[in-house]
């Protein structure tokens, strides 16, 4: 099967990609150095080019609360853009499945935890990531439309944050699990770490690896319209996540919290349950587990950037 991955250079789609080359089968990967995929001839070229069977949309613009506060406009535009013209690429290139990733960040800020997919349209998304989370929102709408009108079996998926090797560590636009990594991991060990709000916000953690398989397992065996949860179930606090990955990086200086910075949404879990019935999605990952893993990717990927570095030097 020929399967076209957008943003399989990324985080997620790194990982995607991988597994379905160990599968044996024939993957597209869709960079945005090659392809702009908010300008329709650049999507249309795309298209043509990669001649797709299944495609899979993965790319984004996306960061943290700060990068969302720095980029409502970009975020909203460029998200929006890319996901109408896969949409109608896929209709016009007659794809027979498109598997679409949403975000946690489209639930109403104050939707009744854990989240359950009925409750994506009864308020309003948290206002750091309401342009990003609408932009996704709108994205599921035009799926569902395409299907209605065209027949398009496009299916939407909605994983919780996402973590693990590879991640972007950048912290001017890094989520809260890299950039937390990034910060204790470089620190001095009884030094000091400021963390924007005052740890109470929860948020729900999902392994990267984990979500490649939830995307594979639907593609295979669901076709519905309704949106979907990928997610563990589990619900963790910031100040409890930053107390373990400190433990982990072996920080044991001062973790002091900047309250005067936003928080973000309250709380954040996702009742994951359709995705077990619907395609026996479970999520296999323990968090700790988990980050284990990413910072120890994280210091091996760092030895080695800074070896590379001493021999250029």
């Amino acid at each position: 099967m020929k399967i076209l991955v957008t943003g399989g250079g990324g985080f997620l789609g790194s990982h995607l990609v991988e597994r379905l080359v160990a599968e044996g089968e024939e993957v597209f990967v869709a960079r945005s150095a090659d392809y702009d995929l908010t300008r329709p001839d650049d999507t249309a070229r795309l298209f043509l080019e990669a001649e797709p069977e299944l495609v899979f949309h993965l790319a984004a613009e996306v960061g943290g609360i700060g990068a969302n506060r720095a980029n409502p406009g970009r975020y909203w535009y460029a998200n929006v853009t890319m996901g109408a013209n896969v949409l109608e690429q896929s209709r016009l290139y007659g794809v027979p499945k498109l598997v679409v990733t949403g975000t946690v960040c489209a639930y109403p800020k104050f939707a009744p935890v854990p989240f359950r997919e009925e409750e994506l349209w009864s308020g309003y998304p948290e206002e750091t990531n309401a342009p990003y989370g609408v932009a996704k929102k709108s994205i599921l709408v035009g799926a569902q439309s395409y299907r209605e009108q065209y027949g398009l079996n496009a299916i939407f998926l909605l994983p919780a944050n996402l973590y693990g090797p590879r991640d972007n560590f950048d912290l001017e636009s890094s989520h809260v699990i890299p950039a937390l990594i990034c910060k204790m991991a470089d620190a001095d060990a009884d030094g000091e770490v400021v963390l924007w709000g005052d740890g109470s916000p929860t948020r729900e953690f999902l392994y990267v690896e984990d979500c490649a398989d939830g995307l594979l397992r639907a593609a295979e065996l669901y076709d519905g319209p309704e949106p979907v949860n990928l997610g563990t179930g589990v619900e963790t606090s910031i100040r409890e996540l930053a107390e373990t990955i400190a433990e982990l990086t072996g920080f044991t200086g001062e973790i002091r919290w900047d309250t005067s910075m936003p928080n973000g949404q309250p709380r954040r879990s996702l009742d994951a349950s359709k995705a077990e019935q619907l395609f026996g999605f479970r999520a296999e990952t323990p968090l700790r587990d988990g980050l284990e893993r990413t910072i120890r990717w994280y210091r091996d990927s760092r030895l080695q950037r800074e070896s590379l570095e001493r021999v250029e030097g």
